[in-house]
């Protein structure tokens, strides 16, 4: 197995001390808008940093919407909310090829408009309201960072992420998104009510008569130079081994499964969930100010990661049993690997 472990240069210690400075402002200036939700503000960052998708799912009236604009907002980034319906068509995503004419020439010439997927920042509102076949145009946006129009590729700009939010009350007219592209996204957060407290501060500032100033805090060049430092955190192979044991300690089938998982699980999670804890875990250390990844980095965003890939048989229906007390089983049993140095 290849060392991973190798230590931040100079450079890149000056530049994770910025980010974290910078994480901690972005959080500032989010929360003069979003009333709490701080570990989903976090989490938000972590995908940001890491440049990894994010589906959120909660009840209507929770700021889902609101708090991805905010973050669109103070990152500086070109923001565009699309807003699913069974009637959608993938060209209404990803643009089309228009006949117009040619002011010089005179020529009539296929020419590409853009959809509103070429973003920075994308809110695929109600992403399970539309059809499979829209829902699939979002595929390739989010895994090759292009779109294809009429067999030409058309490259998005960077950085790009996209967040869908979705309702889990109404199901009727809905389209639930297959595993295949479920997998795509990093992280799958869960929004709940506020509480009390703050559920009234919700309903006092948001009946004033206010004006919200929000601050940018880096621009889209500075972001990209974050999101490289990620890849470049350093990470011990015990680390590794602790969040590929995880996540092979999902899968029915595999050796490493408990006899609650042999029982209660259907399908595991896949070799994309350790990738996604490891490059999380690297986001939340970088935005803690830490020069590696620790163990508790990978604790941290695990159900986050697994909770949209851990799916809970029959049995664990009738039992009241979900993937979210699946993975917590899970995360009790796996212990942190150790090697000697």
């Amino acid at each position: 197995m290849p060392e991973t472990n190798q230590p931040l240069d100079t450079d890149d210690i000056r530049l994770l001390e910025e980010a974290a400075a910078g994480c901690a402002k972005l959080k500032t200036e989010i929360a003069k808008v979003i009333v709490g939700q701080e570990n989903i503000v976090r989490a938000l960052l972590a995908a940001m940093f890491s440049q990894g998708h994010v589906v959120i799912i909660g009840v209507p009236g929770l700021a889902k919407t609101l708090l991805v604009k905010t973050l669109g907002e103070v990152l500086g980034w070109k923001f565009h909310r699309i807003q699913f319906t069974p009637d959608m068509m993938p060209a209404d995503v990803i643009g089309m090829e228009l006949l117009q004419e040619d002011a010089e020439t005179g020529r009539r010439v296929m020419k590409f408009v853009p959809g509103p997927v070429f973003a920075n920042i994308i809110l695929a509102d109600e992403i399970n309201r539309t059809p499979p076949k829209t829902q699939s145009a979002l595929l390739e946006a989010m895994q090759e960072h292009q779109v294809t129009s009429m067999g030409k590729p058309h490259k998005l700009d960077e950085p790009f992420v996209v967040v869908a939010t979705q309702n889990p009350i109404e199901q009727e007219g809905t389209y639930p998104l297959p595993e295949a592209q479920l997998d795509r996204f990093m992280f799958s957060l869960w929004v709940d009510y506020p509480s009390v407290e703050e559920e009234e501060r919700i309903v006092t500032e948001t009946t004033a008569s206010r004006r919200v100033e929000l601050e940018t805090i880096f621009d889209k060049q500075k972001m990209l130079e974050f999101q490289g430092l990620v890849r470049r955190m350093p990470v011990s192979r015990h680390v590794v081994s602790y969040a590929v044991a995880i996540a092979r300690a999902t899968r029915p089938g595999s050796p490493a499964a408990s006899e609650y998982v042999r029982e209660y699980v259907e399908w595991g999670a896949g070799p994309r969930a350790g990738q996604h804890m490891v490059l999380a875990g690297k986001a939340l250390a970088l935005m803690d100010g830490s020069p590696t990844v620790s163990a508790a980095h990978i604790r941290a965003v695990a159900p986050l990661v697994l909770r949209h890939r851990v799916l809970a048989n029959y049995q664990a229906s009738g039992e009241g049993i979900g993937s979210a007390d699946v993975i917590d089983h899970v995360l009790r049993e796996i212990s942190e690997p150790h090697y000697a140095d």
